[in-house]
């Protein structure tokens, strides 16, 4: 199997699709970034790589039902994939084997 590897902003949004389980759509994982990590992030970005990651088979997408306060429009739900769970856990044993690789070093700020 080809490996994949991501980005920094692609880790996190289908990390954040992961968190979100059924309810992963553009907004909420807009504002599920700027709850959890005081992160602005831009609406289309997360869009395009929602789109990106859905490509590379680590996501997959649905439309639901159509809500009077959007207009009648329907939304695009994001769910991770088997394949987007298993790099996920891949590049949490990664971190942390590199984590463990730090010498007791002190911080200073």
């Amino acid at each position: 199997m080809k490996k994949n590897y991501l980005g920094e902003f692609e880790e996190l949004v289908l990390t954040m699709v992961a968190i979100l389980g059924d309810q992963g759509y553009g907004n909420a994982i807009v504002d599920t970034i700027k709850e959890q990590l005081d992160r602005k992030v831009n609406l289309s970005a997360v869009h395009i790589t929602l789109y990106r990651l859905e490509d590379k088979g680590l996501l997959k997408s649905e439309m639901r039902g159509a809500t009077a306060t959007r207009g009648g429009r329907r939304k695009r739900y994001f769910q991770i994939t088997d394949t987007g769970k298993s790099l996920l856990i891949d590049l949490q044993e990664q971190r942390q084997k590199l984590w463990k690789l730090l010498p007791n070093l002190k911080f200073s700020f």
